[in-house]
């Protein structure tokens, strides 16, 4: 990884780069032969990938000189990058980027406030060192919001309570709809304050008499745990965490004469 300031050359200017980053030079695809501004804008355009670490050659968007890729224009001294990485060929503006070698792409950072999580394979916050849930290899699995790569997105991962990954963006769409991990139907964040709310409100909210002897089994999505509960329309609290993320088991329902 190399990263330098803008002391010399100045930032690439404003009408340079493309949509997804800026910088001073166009990468040739080693695939294609083509010239463009970043392999995103390559793979939009075409119908294979570019492989950002066979790149070998830029052309510099100031003189047009064809040359290896590196920093700064050998013809020019105009500044491709305030910050290139020369394994993954990334030129952007400064953003405390960082090269992580176990995820084997470059990373937004600053560097010293993540850590790799070699089960998850992936860079997270240090505030969430010892403090998640780990899956095996999660970072590998599309998002299933968006069905995306999260691994190289260039969108955060948001880490949920239980261990799947969403895009940031895809979190805070789902936030909208709902409250539940789309895998596995666990809480996607603290419900506490709300289950309490819910306490009273089936407190206020007698049922018809034709339902208030009913007895049903339920599955907790948060604790997995099962229970025997009083049937009510506005939820079922399961019996172990409080929870009212549960499900209708369907195995049997039981009058309070029958028990």
């Amino acid at each position: 990884m190399a990263t330098a300031g803008g002391s010399e050359g100045g930032e690439p200017g404003r009408e340079q780069g493309c949509e997804h980053y800026r910088r001073g030079c166009r990468l040739r695809a080693p695939c294609c032969r083509k010239l463009y501004p970043c392999r995103l804008c390559h793979d939009a355009a075409e119908e294979h990938q570019l492989d950002r670490f066979q790149v070998s050659e830029v052309q510099c968007s100031s003189c047009r000189l064809l040359q290896k890729a590196q920093q700064r224009c050998e013809g020019c001294g105009s500044l491709f990058g305030e910050y290139y990485c020369d394994i993954c060929h990334l030129f952007d503006r400064d953003k405390k980027q960082y090269h992580c070698q176990e995820c084997g792409i470059c990373r937004i950072g600053p560097k010293e406030d993540f850590f790799h999580c070699s089960k998850c394979n992936l860079c997270l916050s240090l505030g969430l060192q010892g403090k998640h849930k780990c899956i095996e290899n999660v970072s590998r699995q599309d998002c299933p919001i968006c069905l995306e790569d999260i691994h190289t997105s260039r969108v955060g991962a948001h880490v949920l309570p239980c261990g799947h990954l969403l895009h940031r963006t895809c979190y805070d769409e789902m936030l909208k709809e709902g409250y539940r991990c789309p895998l596995c139907m666990h809480s996607a964040l603290d419900m506490t304050r709300y289950w309490r709310q819910l306490d009273n409100e089936v407190a206020q909210t007698p049922m018809p008499t034709e339902y208030q002897n009913m007895m049903v089994e339920i599955l907790c999505n948060d604790c997995n745990a099962r229970s025997t509960v009083q049937f009510h329309l506005l939820g079922m609290k399961c019996q172990s965490c409080e929870s009212y993320n549960t499900a209708q088991d369907g195995r049997c329902r039981l009058s309070l004469e029958e028990q």
